[in-house]
């Protein structure tokens, strides 16, 4: 066959080199894991989207306090959300094939009444097969509603870490990200693409110049008393502002959550300076998709082709976005 092309004229194919790139076809099928996304909340259509980008498995949290309709949240809402995706963890994976483990814990982000009778009865669920992870869990500067100080949150915190550690389970933090320049909305109006009414939010009980890398290392002393060991920590919203102390300053696991960039300003671009300057033993992705926010199921497919294009081997992506998650939570996949 000829590879002269009867073009009228030279086009920029002429010019190219045909050895000069072959993008790997193996891209396509590679296998990922998503360490931290509330699955349970959201469409049939949206959980058969992550089937078919290829996701084997998933990390699904019910500590999210924005499904409850209550402030305060009571802590038998707490455990509602707990057995909501005991209760509906073979569903989804009859139905969407890939593998689902459970992550329970008691969020911060608001103040919860009777926490200690959450905590006595976390300790039965651990036991759980279904259940790979606690958390999300985490100091929080500032809450929904109620403020909760942060004493009573580094309580609510060991606790569970204290936890992980006796029942041999990682734990995912919810880093806060001191976030993007928005527009400044209407009154009233919030921030389109987040469903959550912020003019609720409660003044910060934790301030200073940095409150969101604050909290983070606050997590580090509490899972010191707890007795937990680093590295079955995952820092999840992993950003430019708590990377360095992550890595150079912690044995945790860095997960980057590419799902909803606009909010955070997390992209594939923050992954790959990171496996560049640290190597991609302690990376992961994931997507925190729930149905309060505008995320994006896809993202962390996305993020697979945009390393690669970033120039980093296949081997680190697949290490970061299937076999660290893999081998962290468990997964037999």
């Amino acid at each position: 066959m000829s590879s002269e092309y009867p073009t009228r004229r030279a086009t920029d194919e002429a010019f190219l080199d045909d050895e000069s790139f072959d993008p790997p076809s193996s891209l396509l099928t590679l296998p990922w894991i998503d360490g931290h996304n509330h699955a349970q909340t959201l469409s049939w259509q949206d959980r058969e989207r992550y089937a078919i980008a290829g996701c084997r498995a998933m990390v699904t949290v019910a500590s999210g306090y924005h499904w409850t309709p209550y402030k305060p949240v009571a802590a038998e809402d707490v455990r509602f959300l707990w057995d909501d995706v005991v209760n509906r963890k073979r569903a989804i994976e009859r139905n969407h094939f890939f593998d689902v483990g459970l992550a329970l814990g008691v969020h911060t982000g608001v103040r919860v009444t009777n926490p200690d009778e959450l905590l006595e009865r976390m300790d039965h669920y651990c036991r759980l097969d279904d259940v790979v992870a606690l958390g999300e869990t985490g100091v929080t500067p500032a809450q929904h509603v109620e403020s909760w100080g942060v004493d009573e949150q580094l309580g609510v915190v060991e606790a569970q870490m204290a936890l992980a550690d006796t029942h041999e389970l990682p734990i995912i933090l919810h880093t806060p990200n001191p976030g993007t320049d928005t527009p400044q909305y209407r009154e009233g109006v919030g921030i389109p693409g987040y469903e959550k009414n912020l003019d609720l939010s409660g003044e910060p009980v934790l301030t200073g110049d940095d409150p969101a890398l604050d909290a983070v290392k606050l997590d580090m002393e509490a899972a010191a008393d707890a007795g937990l060991s680093q590295d079955r920590i995952v820092a999840s919203h992993a950003d430019a502002n708590n990377i360095d102390y992550l890595m150079d300053e912690t044995d945790c696991y860095a997960s980057f959550t590419v799902g909803y960039p606009w909010l955070t300003g997390v992209d594939a671009a923050d992954v790959a300076a990171t496996i560049r300057e640290h190597g991609p033993d302690r990376v992961m992705v994931d997507t925190d998709c729930a149905n309060v926010l505008r995320t994006e199921v896809f993202s962390v497919k996305r993020t697979v082709f945009e390393l690669y294009r970033l120039g980093i081997d296949e081997d680190d992506i697949r290490q970061v976005v299937f076999e660290n998650p893999r081998d962290v939570f468990g997964f037999d996949v």
